[in-house]
């Protein structure tokens, strides 16, 4: 089989697989993730490791090879993600983790962060939203905004769950 067939079976699969990575760690893009995947089956193809075996045993590798490159570089990153910051779960939302910038911190990477943080305070959250991500920069939990704002702590989730989709239009480049 074709290196190309094998990829076009597997495909909506591995993406599958590295959306839900990205659910757990993410820091790292999706698409990130299914290119590592690509480079390590093609490395494994060419190198005659994939003749003869099954779909499942190929996703499975790929599964633990990016739970393992996940671990070994988590640490060395540092990206702006609003993805992980916001889930289901209610997990807090406060600015050093917006701001994750390797030390030393680059003055470019710094006023970059600043200006997304202003853009998405300045375009498109209601009222309530505003008020849930200032709340949410100053390091309160989901519990404290709720408290401080008169709501639930359930609604603080959805309106984070609604600022995490107004985001992305400033993380789409």
């Amino acid at each position: 089989m074709a290196f190309e067939e094998l990829v076009k079976k597997i495909s909506p699969i591995l993406k599958r697989i590295t959306y839900k990575l990205n659910g757990h760690y993410s820091t790292f893009n999706h698409d990130d993730l299914y290119q590592e995947a690509l480079l390590k089956l093609w490395l494994d193809f060419n190198e005659g490791k994939l003749t003869d075996k099954t779909q499942s045993y190929i996703l499975q590798g790929c599964y633990f090879h990016l739970k393992n490159y996940i671990r070994m570089h988590y640490d060395k990153i540092g990206i702006i993600s609003f993805d992980g910051l916001i889930n289901n779960e209610g997990d807090d939302l406060r600015i050093d983790e917006i701001i994750r910038v390797e030390d030393p911190v680059s003055y470019f990477d710094k006023l970059n962060s600043e200006l997304i943080i202003e853009a998405v305070r300045n375009n498109g959250l209601t009222i309530r939203e505003k008020e849930v991500f200032n709340f949410a920069l100053e390091g309160l939990t989901t519990r404290e905004i709720g408290s401080r704002l008169g709501i639930s702590h359930v609604r603080v989730v959805k309106l984070k769950a609604n600022i995490k989709e107004k985001c992305k239009k400033h993380f789409d480049n």
